[in-house]
């Protein structure tokens, strides 16, 4: 018996005084600890989407107000896995028909994804135990392969034709075309350019995506002559404010690419019908610099980091930004500082 082990003598006198409490040991085995009562989804939801950054709040957002709409005036731990199913089986049926629908797997898929998040948090803030989180019990829908694809060179061209000689702002929206199609990057890292992410020495700038990842990606001299034109333009003077804005001087948003690709759709029907979007440019850099460049240089292009199912190869052929800057030369046509050092 350990120095610190009750003997005999305190265990009866414990008992003893269980006793005379009215309490037996198996009561204290039941004891649970004191847990703040559960706010109502209406309550809560607030909470939760002023906690998680504006990405994720942007894409459950809608998710999170189909939710109150259900069940608003409900605890949010009252509803069960099986009334979680139902709400995700209506949301899937009543999805708004695009031509890219797919069943409304996508519906069904992020709204099991936004009560997961939404969960974890209470169960971080204590309303819930890991164990009794009911979201984690239902399934989401198996996510089918995409329908992107790379944009053949004719296309591409086609494109940046109709960005170039239409609209409201041709000069905007060519200069994000040209942007997105050399980058690869996503349409958050674009908004996210500030003045002070131009490396003008080095022909760099520094983007800022989802999940927290942040790069340096090469650009063309072509590309940042543009965008220093574009900031000493519409600019305000302030280094840390947004790069891109309208001619007014408004910061811009993602509404932006809706108008540009709704645009480009009118005078280009192929576009429309297969709802080409600034994603397919980035399928249509990474699938070349893959195949003239190779898989290793193709991750680091895009801004891929070491996960699972990446398998523990990637830790060792990582991607240099000489490497990056070479295939960007290549697929520019213009000689970039970093591609030409050792």
């Amino acid at each position: 018996m350990s120095q610190t082990a009750a003997g005999r003598p305190e265990l009866e006198a414990a008992r003893l005084l269980l006793e005379r409490m009215g309490i037996s040991p198996a009561d204290l085995l039941g004891v649970q600890p004191a847990r703040p009562p559960a706010p109502t989804f209406a309550e809560y939801v607030p909470i939760v989407a002023a906690a998680v950054s504006p990405g994720t709040r942007r894409a459950y957002g809608s998710y999170w107000k189909r939710v109150v709409q259900a069940w608003g005036g409900r605890r949010i731990d009252e509803p069960l896995p099986s009334e979680i199913e139902q709400l995700r089986a209506e949301v899937q049926a009543n999805v708004v028909m695009r031509r890219n629908n797919r069943g409304g797997r996508s519906a069904a898929e992020h709204l099991v994804s936004a009560l997961r998040c939404l969960y974890r948090r209470a169960v971080a803030d204590g309303y819930l135990d890991a164990a009794d989180n009911p979201a984690l019990k239902v399934d989401k829908p198996r996510r089918l392969p995409s329908t992107r694809r790379a944009i053949g060179d004719a296309r591409l061209a086609e494109i940046n034709k109709a960005a170039a000689s239409t609209g409201d702002d041709p000069a905007l929206d060519s200069l994000l075309i040209r942007l997105h199609t050399e980058t690869a990057c996503r349409r958050g890292g674009a908004l996210a350019l500030r003045p002070r992410d131009l490396d003008t020495d080095q022909c760099l700038i520094f983007l800022r995506e989802k999940g927290g990842a942040s790069r340096w990606q090469p650009i063309s001299p072509t590309l940042m002559r543009h965008l220093l034109a574009h900031h000493a333009e519409r600019g305000d003077g302030d280094r840390n404010s947004n790069l891109l804005r309208y001619r007014d001087g408004r910061p811009l948003t993602y509404r932006r690419y809706d108008h540009l690709w709704s645009r480009i759709g009118q005078h280009l029907r192929w576009v429309h019908t297969q709802q080409i979007s600034t994603h397919w440019l980035r399928h249509t850099t990474l699938t070349w610099v893959e195949r003239t460049h190779g898989h290793a240089v193709a991750r680091a292009y895009a801004g891929h980091t070491e996960g699972a199912g990446n398998g523990s190869t990637a830790t060792y052929v990582r991607a240099t930004l000489h490497e990056v800057a070479i295939a960007l030369a290549d697929l520019t046509g213009e000689e970039h500082p970093l591609a030409a050092e050792p």
